[in-house]
C-alpha cells in the first residue's frame, strides 16, 4: 500500500496539475512594486498598486518562491528563460516571494537577473490565500483568468514538454 502511494505522488501527472482546480477563476490580489523587482520586471508598476487582474488576457505564471529555498534557486534561470520566451506572445511570469528579508530577497533578484514583475509578501498572505502550502509551486492562469494548472515544486521551464504546454495555451484566444 504505501509503495502505491508513493508511486501514485511521483507520477509526473500528479506533481503537474492539480486537476480539481482547473478552470476556476484566479484569486485576485493586490502588490506592489518596490526596488530591484521594479527595475528587473516593469518599471511602469514601480511603486503603483497593481492586481492580478490587471493582467487579464495575458497567460499569466504567478511563482510562489522564496531566496532561502534550494529547489526555488534551481529553477530561477530556466523562469527568467520562459519569461523571455512567452513575453512576445502575451505571456507574463508574476512572482511572489515570501521572504522577510528585504535585502536577502532584492540580493537574489539581483544575482539571477529576474526579468519578470516580482512582489515580497513575508506575510504568505497570497500564498496561503491560493492555498499553497510549499514552495516553489506555480499556477498558470489563462487569458480568461481561470487556472489552467497548479505545478507543484521546481520544473525545468525550458523542457519539450511545458514549451509544447505553453505554445498551446499562447495559441488560445
Amino acid at each position: 500500500m504505501g509503495l502505491g502511494v508513493l508511486v501514485l505522488f511521483a507520477r509526473p501527472s500528479y506533481r503537474q496539475g492539480e486537476a480539481a482546480i482547473a478552470g476556476k477563476s484566479a484569486e485576485d490580489f493586490s502588490m506592489e512594486l518596490s526596488g530591484l523587482s521594479a527595475a528587473a520586471g516593469q518599471p511602469a508598476l514601480a511603486g503603483k498598486p497593481t492586481r492580478l487582474s490587471d493582467f487579464k488576457g495575458k497567460v499569466v505564471v504567478v511563482n510562489f518562491w522564496a531566496s532561502w529555498c534550494p529547489p526555488c534557486v534551481e529553477e530561477a534561470p530556466s523562469l527568467n528563460g520562459l519569461q523571455e520566451r512567452i513575453a512576445a506572445r502575451g505571456g507574463v511570469i508574476i512572482g511572489v516571494s515570501i521572504d522577510d528579508d528585504p535585502d536577502k530577497y532584492e540580493k537574489f533578484l539581483k544575482d539571477f537577473g529576474v526579468p519578470y514583475p516580482t512582489w515580497r509578501d513575508p506575510s504568505a498572505k497570497v500564498m496561503h490565500d491560493y492555498g499553497t502550502v510549499m514552495i516553489p509551486e506555480t499556477y498558470i492562469i489563462d487569458r480568461h483568468g481561470r487556472i489552467a494548472r497548479k505545478i507543484i515544486g521546481p520544473q525545468r521551464w525550458d523542457s519539450p514538454e511545458l514549451n509544447s504546454y505553453f505554445d498551446y495555451l499562447l495559441a488560445q484566444p
